[in-house]
């Protein structure tokens, strides 16, 4: 076989992990919007199969209610069970936010540590697909300011059977973003039972002048920058968060200790952002070591455009990384 024939899609990767994680551990179960089978396994097919080789009991759509999916996800949680909480579209979580905030995040610690909510909420967004401004927004930075949460996402089908498999079998809350855009982009399978640790980044391409620190659908354009300056002699370190909270502070400060210039990448919206917090993290901890500001690329601060011409320039991509990493170079 191939390696072309032998690539993988992102839906296949998560699929392979749900089957894997269900496999597993009896106790997994998975609930969402037509999940099940005589649904078709999901609007994108992600779950396609798991409620005829699991059974209803473990693999159950349900009424469109996002409140009570995470409700019953969470009572599950709580009595020993791993569920894994479908809500098809990002910006749909606003729906269940008290249920994510107020309950998930918090009864670890005010249960003085006795409750447990091992509960993984998958959901995905990602402007491209012209699905306008109530499907497409990134609101990490709204979970990752939560206490009692980790936010992971990936940038690679293998990645993202790793991360996947990891937070479903984490003890803690995780809300993991997948990207509707790049769903069906193939790419390299993943090693059988690979788990990748939560809270640990991805060097994906080492350098000497400058880092990019990016997550998500970010890598790619990311990447794309530093190969476009490596013609002129310019090494670009580029870093794939994979947790976004927590985030591997050791492994981007030591990279912009070593670089001494930093661009800070994501498709969310730039004010309030995530490239904030990191940006500031660098500031504080490096300020003496930089050779310029850190700056941060991030879309604008607006809802995401129905028009195509407007939405593609919406989204960030390798242009706008490239001048931001000439500025620091400057």
């Amino acid at each position: 076989m191939t390696a072309k024939t032998n690539k993988i899609t992102t839906v296949q990767a998560l699929n392979m992990a749900l089957d894997e994680a269900l496999a597993a551990d009896p106790e997994v179960i998975l609930l969402g919007e037509d999940v099940a089978d005589p649904e078709d396994g999901g609007v994108m097919g992600v779950t396609k199969g798991l409620s005829t080789r699991y059974g209803d009991a473990r693999v159950r759509s349900t009424p469109i209610s996002e409140q009570a999916i995470i409700g019953a996800a969470i009572g599950a949680s709580m009595v020993g069970m791993r569920p894994i909480a479908e809500i098809m579209l990002m910006n749909f979580t606003t729906v269940a936010m008290d249920m994510i905030v107020n309950h998930a995040a918090k009864l670890r610690f005010m249960s003085g540590g006795q409750t447990q909510v091992p509960l993984t909420i998958r959901t995905t967004t990602g402007a491209g697909f012209s699905t306008a401004g109530q499907h497409a927004d990134y609101l990490e930075a709204w979970f990752a300011h939560t206490a009692g949460l980790k936010v992971v996402t990936y940038s690679s089908p293998a990645e993202a059977k790793g991360l996947l498999l990891s937070c479903i079998f984490d003890d803690d809350p995780c809300i993991f973003i997948e990207h509707l855009p790049t769903y069906f982009t193939p790419g390299d399978p993943p090693d059988p039972g690979l788990r990748i640790p939560l809270g640990v980044a991805n060097i994906v391409r080492e350098g000497r002048d400058a880092t990019v620190v990016c997550y998500g659908p970010q890598v790619a354009p990311a990447l794309a920058a530093a190969t476009k300056l490596a013609g002129e002699d310019i090494a670009i370190e580029v870093i794939d968060l994979r947790t976004i909270a927590p985030w591997d502070r050791a492994t981007v400060l030591k990279s912009v200790a070593k670089t001494g210039a930093a661009v800070v990448a994501h498709e969310a919206v730039k004010p309030f952002g995530v490239g904030a917090e990191i940006s500031s993290v660098i500031h504080e901890e490096l300020f003496s070591q930089l050779r310029a500001p850190v700056q941060r690329i991030g879309a604008p601060h607006c809802p995401v455009p129905y028009s195509k011409p407007l939405e593609q320039a919406f989204i960030p991509g390798a242009a706008q990384i490239e001048a931001a990493l000439r500025k620091t170079l400057r």
